[in-house]
């Protein structure tokens, strides 16, 4: 059985991070290594047009009565993980013991690894972005498609386009966060592409994450893969609520990581530009709450007053 979770940790990792000889990398590697092949050079399936990351239009995403709340499995599961410095990002194998279901999902989803996107400049590091603005960081919980779990007649077609589910959110600044701490702390035996090491504590994904009540508000549209080979084959969840960090937990990400052995090219700027929408439908959990025109309040609270007072 660890042999088989092992097995589709690597392959989702192999999607989401492809081999070092398609040898593809970010702007800011470009300028060190003329050879490498920056985002706008990007081939494989990176030009179609149902592209991430995007710019979510939140007054224009629709309303969709079946983005229920998210049901978890395993999320609680606290575990010393495997931390790697793949090159492009940090990855974190997970064990394969978390699930995801519900959340207007056909099937049900295993979680695979998570990784992060990131710049050590204010406003930017993001890959999606909520009315043109970025945030510090992003971080992706990848989910690989259980077979046999769905619960529609679509399971019967030949199509790929959910065989993958990511859980993104975006990381702001804010107060220490002590949950995010023991991956901050690994980053250090980690500085070199293709090393790797164990937390030194136990954590769980509902550590790293907001609160489970604000997991509620989500976006939700189809697109890729944000690296190499760009495979049109993700649901994408990106949550309203941030994750929230210390500046100094944020910065250590580009400080203590590098592009290269020899320690010349700090990992930062690790995301990809924003794509075109063409054409796609983005979808809200539900809709905004709606306050009380000005006027309506101050007409109404006479009215209120009078009851409660009637009712003593």
């Amino acid at each position: 059985m660890q042999l088989l979770l092992a097995l589709l940790a690597l392959a989702a990792a192999g999607h989401w991070a492809s081999s070092a000889d398609l040898h593809w990398c970010y702007d800011i590697q470009k300028i060190h290594d003329s050879s490498c092949l920056a985002p706008e050079q990007w081939e494989w399936n990176c030009q179609k047009k149902r592209q991430s990351p995007i710019d979510i239009k939140t007054s224009e995403a629709k309303v969709n009565s079946d983005l229920s709340p998210f049901s978890f499995s395993g999320y609680d599961k606290k575990g010393k993980w495997s931390v790697t410095n793949n090159g492009h990002t940090v990855m974190v194998q997970l064990d394969g013991q978390a699930w995801i279901e519900d959340g207007g999902l056909d099937s049900k989803y295993q979680a695979t690894q998570l990784h992060l996107h990131w710049s050590q400049e204010p406003g930017k590091g993001s890959e999606h972005s909520l009315d043109g603005t970025f945030k510090a960081m992003e971080m992706h919980i990848v989910h690989q498609k259980k077979r046999g779990t769905s619960r529609s007649r679509r399971a019967l077609q030949d199509t790929q386009e959910d065989n993958i589910a990511v859980l993104a959110f975006l990381v702001e600044a804010g107060p220490q966060n002590d949950n995010f701490q023991p991956l901050v702390n690994a980053l250090s035996a980690i500085s070199k592409p293709k090393s790797n090491t164990t937390m030194a504590e136990e954590v769980s994904l509902f550590d790293l994450l907001p609160e489970k009540e604000k997991l509620k508000n989500y976006f939700r549209y189809l697109g890729s893969l944000t690296t190499p080979s760009c495979d049109e084959t993700v649901v994408w969840t990106v949550f309203q609520e941030p994750i929230r960090l210390h500046s100094q937990q944020i910065f250590a990400f580009s400080e203590k990581l590098f592009y290269d052995d020899q320690k010349k090219v700090n990992m930062t700027n690790n995301f990809r530009p924003l794509q075109l929408l063409e054409g796609r439908v983005v979808y809200k959990s539900r809709a905004p709450e709606q306050l009380l025109p000005l006027a309506l309040t101050t007409l109404l609270a006479p009215a209120l007053t009078y009851l409660t007072v009637g009712s003593l």
